[in-house]
């Protein structure tokens, strides 16, 4: 992911719902049908997220075309296989901005198939190439425990659960190739080559979803997830349904309440080229690169992992998905 724009902080309103009377009856009104939601428990397992982002990491780092890539992908595809009605590869390619291209491995699993109604989570598993932001070896890969698997992990987690207590709605889970491999001093094209493909030919021909909800980098101590921009954007009245979750179940400390830049990820291509309303849940830290120290280093390693982070995102996300 790429940050473009400096931080606008600025108070966020929360709205609140009126409730509605109940009117009364007569023999000669239709019967008003209200659609009632099953109960459900908010729950997510931080210790089981936690051992999914380190089972990532353990292959290696998932750089495409690698050895590491290829068993990670086989072992997503098997997890979501585990907790899904359906999973499979979307295999495809897209041109990088190095010249030539590369092999897409998206893995996609679905739960509730028969629905109308859904909602898409997504995230990156795909590990940059190399460390560029690292002072000591910024040409080998870092092992992306944060910047690609902590997203992962949380929604594998999350798709355990919604197998054991199954939501009303469709669930499409994305894990997206190759997003990062941009190239920084080029054009934004060059990132998130998965998710570009993905939204000009998604897994389902004229797919569509309610909303998406992106994760990336959801798993460092005391991390801050900021409004981002191009969410506002495109997707604001779920941004609003999201945080205001997130401060019910109280997690207000991590999901605080100010406006950051506008980052380039790959929620932007999902909402301009497939036209879902997609945001971003993602660090960003106003100093430094906007995104903590460890991105794009050698820190970012299982030590920057914290259950308490990975909790936060997941309870948040298992409830909106619940609540649809």
């Amino acid at each position: 992911m790429k940050l473009t724009n400096i931080l606008v902080v600025f108070s966020f309103i929360l709205f609140t719902l009126a409730g509605c009377q109940d009117q009364p009856k007569d023999s000669t009104s239709d019967e008003i049908r209200t659609e009632t939601k099953k109960p459900f428990t908010v729950k997510f397992d931080a210790d089981s997220a936690y051992r999914y982002v380190q089972e990532q990491v353990d292959f290696g780092p998932r750089v495409p075309g690698t050895g590491a890539h290829g068993r990670t992908a086989l072992y997503l595809q098997n997890k979501l296989a585990q907790f899904c009605d359906t999973a499979f590869i979307q295999y495809g390619s897209m041109p990088t901005g190095r010249g030539g291209d590369v092999a897409i491995n998206n893995i996609i699993g679905i739960l509730n198939p028969e629905q109308t109604k859904r909602i898409l989570l997504c995230a990156h598993w795909d590990t940059r190439p190399m460390a560029d932001q690292d002072k000591e070896r910024p040409t080998t890969p870092a092992d992306g425990a944060n910047d690609g698997a902590s997203g992962v992990g949380v929604l594998l987690e999350i798709a355990r659960q919604l197998q054991e207590q199954r939501p009303d709605a469709g669930v499409d889970i994305v894990f997206f190739d190759a997003e990062d491999m941009g190239d920084s001093r080029g054009e934004p094209t060059t990132w998130c080559l998965g998710s570009q493909y993905w939204s000009k030919t998604p897994h389902k021909p004229n797919y569509v979803a309610r909303f998406g909800i992106l994760l990336d980098m959801v798993g460092a101590e005391n991390a801050r997830f900021a409004i981002e921009g191009n969410s506002w954007r495109y997707a604001q009245p779920y941004v609003k349904q999201v945080w205001n979750t997130a401060a019910a179940l109280g997690h207000a400390n991590h999901f605080v309440n100010y406006h950051g830049g506008e980052i380039l990820d790959d929620h932007v291509f999902v909402n301009q080229i497939r036209g879902i309303p997609t945001l971003d849940i993602i660090q960003y830290d106003a100093s430094g690169s906007g995104f903590g120290d460890f991105w794009h280093t050698h820190d970012d390693n299982m030590s920057g992992i914290h259950r308490s982070t990975l909790k936060a995102v997941g309870e948040t996300v298992f409830k909106v998905v619940m609540d649809l």
